[in-house]
């Protein structure tokens, strides 16, 4: 029965200043490193020795992955990078302080931008200082100006489908560091979590969702290893 972790990326800089990040490249705070070592910490407690770790071409996701890995002594865990986990993209908000937007288009408009499932906020407008067509990391693709969870889902669905999902069914344990929406979105897949609900679902930072599966990658069981700052989980499927 394979074992999946998924470890939501500690707090970065622009969690704490309350702005929009998306695919902006920001590191940890110190804070959100020691929640990515405690982690660790949490998962060698857990006995959870994965085979891979797959992160995001994030620094924040990627360093939260390198610090949890170290601090529960597993130095030689391959890691394989994907743009496809990637937070959301948050278009034409990317940068914004979150409570300024609030004050200019109003709260109801950037909690629909926010929270909806479907409705993506408005476009990033190309060629400023967060138009990421000419970034290498994304070279050769069609990458987007803007998400909706939904449209989240529609990209780490297919990553999850062609690169995850064969190393579980392999009965490989694997560890997942990446972000609060593309979590949401394997979240959703796993535990078919209807659209008015999935919106409602929140991944604390740094905090690892463990989820043993069954052959056809279902779950059975699921928990955060840190009881003390755990959320509710969406019921199991079937339950």
């Amino acid at each position: 029965m394979p074992r999946l972790i998924l470890l939501r990326h500690g707090q970065s800089q622009w969690n704490l200043e309350n702005r929009f990040t998306g695919w902006v490249d920001v590191d940890l705070t110190a804070e959100g490193e020691a929640q990515a070592r405690r982690g660790g910490e949490l998962i060698a407690q857990a006995g959870f020795t994965p085979a891979v770790m797959f992160t995001s071409v994030l620094k924040r996701a990627r360093r939260t992955g390198a610090l949890a890995l170290d601090s529960a002594g597993l130095k030689d865990v391959p890691v394989v990078e994907d743009w496809r986990l990637n937070e959301r993209h948050y278009g034409g908000l990317t940068g914004l302080d979150k409570a300024e937007t609030a004050a200019k288009h109003g709260e109801d408009q950037v909690k629909i931008w926010r929270r909806s499932y479907d409705v993506p906020p408005p476009p990033l407008a190309p060629g400023g200082e967060f138009d990421f067509a000419s970034d290498a990391r994304y070279a050769g693709q069609a990458i987007p100006d803007t998400e909706s969870l939904k449209t989240t889902l529609d990209r780490v669905l297919p990553y999850w489908n062609e690169a995850i999902a064969p190393r579980l069914r392999a009965g490989e344990d694997v560890l997942i560091a990446a972000h609060g929406n593309s979590l949401r979105a394997i979240v959703k897949h796993l535990f078919a979590v209807p659209d008015d609900r999935i919106v409602g679902v929140e991944i604390p930072t740094g905090n690892p969702l463990e989820i043993d599966l069954d052959a056809e990658l279902k779950p059975v069981a699921a928990r955060y290893l840190d009881e003390s700052r755990a959320t509710d989980l969406p019921p199991l499927p079937g339950a």
